[in-house]
């Protein structure tokens, strides 16, 4: 369970270095002297969703396979090259029958949901003379070419598939950081330019207002420093600062008892930090941007610390960094408020593809409204010509009568009226 809730954040990369943790000597912590804390160990701590299209495919595969002792006992002795290589994946072979079976259960349906993503995207373009067998090559995370089955090949491509999107998944959040932060000014200048000049005084300077409440904060600590685990372990652990000990730290804040800290458990120490800049209540404040400063100090750790770059930290790697001249002696960090985000080249770049977009989306949407003007129309042409059918059809009606002539049902067979 515990390799399973780590795992599926960081794919199979961080196997080994779990399995051993799970044998090693817990270090005593006086829980007395703790406040607000509860037991885990019988908590479940259920996995963070990786952002992966095929993240629930991702966890079933781990949790089958951790149930297998032979698979595991390999996993153990694997070293994180043999993880990458896709030499563990060969392993697959010799694990149960019945490990197998659900395997390939899992992979079937797998297959048959990306299907069903393709026929639905196929039909919403109304275009039904693609090949499937071909459209499940843009799929790296299994090999289409045996729909059945799961083999060695599906879990090294699997491995491969889920550590490369992990590693792109954070470079592609700064960006959409970027983005966001662009669009904001975008629309703050283009508002500008709808108000007169008194009114767009006054905004000018509500916005530096807000700019310099916002920067007015504490001191925030350098993440990973002596002094930010110090004000964590006695302001949230309620402990004494003298007594500050990095090994009872890990200890602490090690919350599923693995014996890592993940980039959750990593994160989580910094919020003390961000509080300090950050408050959901005050209107200068951007909860996105908070989430942003998150992200870089803990990939300002894991760059400091993680030295195997598994995206774990072990107790040896944590207390190898609390040597460190950085650790006592950091340098001052700087906050996103104290960073240039973009330059006025990205911001015009920025602008120029929000311009095409919208002249597209007007274009599209100046279509739409001549389309529905025609259907409209053809529309009204049919009603008039079936109102003129109508107007015909009764004045033929009338001529019959006058005529002495039985009237025409709706299909022109006679109708005659039964004799009283």
């Amino acid at each position: 369970m515990r390799w399973r809730i780590i795992q599926v954040q960081y794919c199979f990369l961080l196997v080994p270095c779990m399995l051993t943790a799970l044998e090693a000597v817990p270090i005593d912590v006086d829980k007395t002297k703790v406040h607000n804390t509860e037991p885990v160990e019988n908590a479940r701590i259920e996995p963070p969703d990786t952002g992966l299209y095929y993240d629930e495919y991702l966890k079933q595969v781990i949790e089958v396979l951790e149930t297998d002792p032979h698979f595991r006992e390999k996993l153990q002795k694997a070293d994180i090259e043999e993880i990458r290589s896709g030499r563990l994946s060969q392993e697959l072979d010799l694990v149960s029958h019945k490990v197998r079976t659900r395997l390939d259960e899992l992979k079937r349906q797998e297959v048959g949901r990306l299907r069903m993503l393709i026929k639905a995207k196929l039909d919403a373009l109304q275009d039904t003379g693609m090949n499937h067998h071909l459209l499940l090559k843009q799929f790296e995370h299994l090999n289409h070419q045996n729909p059945n089955t799961f083999e060695s090949r599906d879990l090294d491509m699997l491995i491969k598939a889920a550590t490369a999107d992990l590693e792109q998944y954070d470079r592609t959040r700064h960006e959409e950081f970027k983005k966001y932060e662009m669009m904001k000014e975008h629309e703050r200048r283009e508002y500008l330019k709808t108000l007169s000049e008194e009114k767009r005084k006054e905004e000018e300077s509500k916005f530096e207002e807000m700019k310099r409440k916002h920067e007015d904060h504490p001191k925030v600590n350098h993440p990973g420093s002596k002094d930010q685990l110090k004000e964590v372990w006695e302001e949230t652990d309620g402990l004494d600062p003298n007594d500050f000990d990095p090994k009872t730290f890990f200890k602490l804040h090690d919350v599923n008892n693995d014996g890592f800290l993940d980039e959750q458990e990593l994160e989580a120490l910094f919020t003390r930090e961000l509080e300090k800049v950050y408050n959901p209540q005050n209107a200068e404040d951007d909860m996105i941007e908070m989430e942003e400063e998150r992200l870089r100090m803990r990939e300002h750790v894991m760059s400091e610390i993680d030295n195997n770059k598994d995206r774990l930290v072990t107790l040896e790697e944590f207390l190898r960094a609390t040597e460190k001249k950085e650790f006592l002696e950091p340098d001052s960090w700087e906050t996103l408020d104290q960073q240039q985000l973009f330059t006025e080249d990205e911001l015009k770049e920025y602008e120029s593809i929000i311009a095409i977009q919208e002249n597209e989306l007007k274009k599209r949407a100046e279509e739409l409204q001549k389309q529905k003007e025609d259907l409209q129309r053809q529309h009204d042409h049919l009603e008039a010509q079936k109102q003129e059918y109508h107007q015909a059809v009764q004045h033929l009606e009338q001529k019959k009568l006058q005529q002495g002539i039985a009237p025409s049902g709706p299909a022109g067979e006679l109708k005659f009226e039964p004799r009283m």
